[in-house]
């Protein structure tokens, strides 16, 4: 009786052992079939392709037209519209360093896993790092947002398209996306010669003096205020706002409104202080 009930427990702990290994040999056999279709089973032709890439000339080449063209554009912008007016030599530097700075590193960076969100953060960490201890006057700080955008658009613009794709896919120069890049540089340029061209035709302009005499800055004696002023800085006067007044040193900030002559330019009106300008 014993020796019948140890074969049937023996039978009973081998049972699951066979059918694990009929399983484990009824996976082989099917993945043996993977990728064999039945002769009844439908085929679908799949075509591999290839991820098209850049040769070394195409990436220098395309370096070259977005360099060239931001650095063109930016030239004309800076030397025949701002420094025109205003003089600028420190801006002047700043502004096409700048440029080609942004291109460079919106070109090299936009390709890789950074992304273009991440360099212009950090374009934008270096600009409040650098500007939170100094006033930009407001027509500096246009032009430096116009050479940002106009280097984001020149260093990110798609030049290059993949072409051939069902046979030899391979990247080529695609001129139409060139000219559009050209034409929307064009454009941002005409627009600020047009707005530059608008604002020289009103040469209305003001000046900031810090005026000795207190007693005369009171509304009954507006006119002989305004003639002494006249007087003294030798220019014809539209209007005065009087600003800060200082009783202990009897000094007091004027605003003078008047109208520059031809070819005349007024870039440091708001200075009050010799240290504040850079030449």
């Amino acid at each position: 009786m014993i020796r019948i009930f140890v074969i049937l427990m023996s039978l009973a702990l081998a049972f699951p052992t066979v059918s694990t290994f009929a399983q484990d040999a009824t996976d082989v056999a099917a993945l043996a079939d993977f990728g064999n279709p039945e002769p009844d089973d439908e085929l679908f032709d799949v075509q591999t392709i290839t991820d098209a890439m850049m040769t070394t000339q195409q990436k220098l080449g395309e370096l070259g037209i977005r360099f060239l063209l931001n650095l063109v554009v930016c030239w004309i912008l800076v030397q025949f519209f701002y420094y025109r007016k205003s003089r600028r030599r420190d801006y002047y530097f700043t502004f096409m360093i700048f440029s080609s700075a942004m291109l460079a590193l919106l070109y090299v960076m936009g390709s890789v896993s950074v992304g273009v969100g991440m360099t212009l953060g950090l374009f934008a960490i270096f600009g409040v790092i650098r500007y939170r201890t100094e006033t930009v006057p407001i027509r500096e700080m246009t032009y430096l947002f116009i050479i940002i955008a106009l280097a984001a658009v020149n260093g990110l613009a798609s030049l290059y398209q993949v072409v051939d794709v069902a046979t030899k896919p391979h990247y080529a120069l695609e001129l139409g996306n060139v000219a559009v890049l050209a034409i929307v540089n064009l454009l941002i340029v005409i627009l600020i010669a047009i707005l530059e061209t608008a604002v020289s035709a009103n040469h209305t302009t003001t000046k900031l003096v810090l005026y000795d005499r207190i007693d005369m800055i009171v509304p009954e004696k507006r006119d002989e205020l305004i003639a002494d002023l006249e007087k003294r800085i030798g220019i014809k006067i539209n209007s005065i706002e009087i600003g800060h007044v200082d009783f202990l040193k009897d000094a007091a900030f004027i605003k003078v409104t008047y109208d520059l002559q031809d070819g005349e330019t007024n870039t440091i009106n708001t200075l009050t202080k010799a240290n504040k300008y850079a030449e």
